[in-house]
This record gives structure tokens, sequence and C-alpha cells, in this order.
């Protein structure tokens, strides 16, 4: 049976989303066993069954995206199988927006009208470019008409990063530096959650809610690339119901 994460927050009845896990599917080995990545080594049946057994919890069929941690946000209503952009947006029931990770930080947004949705794709070469920006910019509505829903990422006691990752985060705001903590000589600890809300308040985002559980430290529940390299991915969704 499917176990996914439905977002705790305060979005419009329109507006549903959710976040999946690794347990409940078909694969095998290492990408045990609700693997939706088809670009990691799976067995390319083990993952068409999971993405069939998503497919039956949903009205709207996914667009899935080749991520490649830069910053382009597309309509996924009108986006082609495969299409390269770490971001999706969606004003229609017709297409679900889904982001894959194992460690990075997806992102879910929606309005207060319940008119536009979108999802992102969000690790820290992701945030420092800007695909958040890119993400709200591509919604059209200001930042106090949103909601973010932040979901499980590599936390702040596992994510090490080197002095170059802290560098590029507060040459472009110096407030950054609060989610950084030494980690010995030339490490840091790094909190993507605390980089996405600083990022989301500049933009005016206010209402901001997350699910605070570390993909590294959960390995019953998540994949994890840092952790173990060779391994799956999961989903983070949202669309609209007509």
């Amino acid at each position: 049976m499917l176990d996914a994460i439905v977002p705790d927050w305060p979005a419009p009845p329109n507006v549903r989303a959710l976040s999946t896990t690794r347990r409940g599917g078909r694969s095998g080995g290492p990408y045990d066993s609700f693997n939706l990545g088809d670009h990691v080594g799976d067995d390319a049946a083990a993952v068409a069954a999971n993405r069939a057994l998503l497919g039956e919890r949903m009205p709207a069929a996914p667009c899935w995206l080749k991520q490649v941690h830069g910053t382009r946000c597309i309509d996924a209503d009108a986006c082609e199988p495969g299409s390269e952009a770490d971001a999706g947006f969606s004003r229609s029931g017709r297409r679900a927006c889904a982001v894959l990770t194992a460690d990075c930080l997806p992102l879910l947004l929606c309005d207060e009208a319940g008119s536009v949705v979108a999802a992102a794709h969000a690790g820290w070469r992701g945030l420092v470019a800007g695909v958040i920006e890119a993400t709200v910019a591509a919604m059209q509505r200001p930042g106090s008409a949103l909601l973010a829903w932040l979901g499980p990422a590599i936390g702040p006691r596992a994510f090490e990063v080197g002095d170059e990752v802290r560098a590029a985060f507060t040459a472009a705001d110096s407030a950054a530096r609060d989610a950084f903590v030494p980690h010995g000589s030339g490490k840091w600890l790094c909190d993507l959650h605390a980089l996405a809300r600083l990022r989301l308040h500049k933009l005016g985002v206010q209402r901001i809610h997350a699910d605070a559980s570390c993909t590294f430290e959960d390995r019953a529940r998540f994949y994890s690339y840092r952790r173990d390299g060779v391994t799956g991915r999961t989903a983070s969704l949202i669309w609209l119901e007509s």
C-alpha cells in the first residue's frame, strides 16, 4: 500500500498535494521499494509499476521533469515528458506538478484562491541560483498571496558542505550565514529549510509550513543520495481538482 505524506497546511480545498516515501512499491535492491526515478538504474518495469500505483491516487497525470539543478520553471499543463526543468506550475487540473528528490528540498506552492500551484526541486545549487524566485515569478501572483510547504530533505544535522557553498549563499544575502554551523575546518552544517524560508520571506511569502523529516537520518522512510549513493527517488506532487 502506498505510504505518503499529506502536507499539513491550510491550502484551498481544491488544492491537493502529497509527498511519497520509499515504502509500498515494487522495486527491489537498493531502490526498495517505491522508487519513482527512471534515471537511477532501477528496473524500468518496476518504476513503471510504481508510477502506475501513484497514478491510482491522482486524477491528474504528473509532469515528470528531467531535473538538472537549475532554475527553469515550466507550465506543467503543456510540458512534454522529460522536459528539462527543475520546477513546474499549473493553472488547470489537467496535470500535476511533480519533483523527484533524495535529499534535495521539495517545495510546493499554491495561491490562496486555489488558482495556481507549483512544485520546485530545491537542492543547494538550485536554491542559490534562484529556483524559488523563478517559480514564484512563473506563478504570476504576489508572494503575500502564496502558501508554501517545505517537504522532507536532508536535515541540518546531516548536510555537511564546504566553504564554497556557504560563500555562495552569503554573497547573495548576508543573512544566510545563520543557516550554517561550523563543523570542522572548512566544513559547515547547512540548513536547507532555513535557506528556503529566507528566500521565500524576501519574496513576501510569509505562510510557510513544513515537514522537518530528515531523509538522511530516516532510512526506513526515505531515500538519501548522500547516505547511500545508489538509491531511489521520492516524489512531491501538487495539483488542482476541478
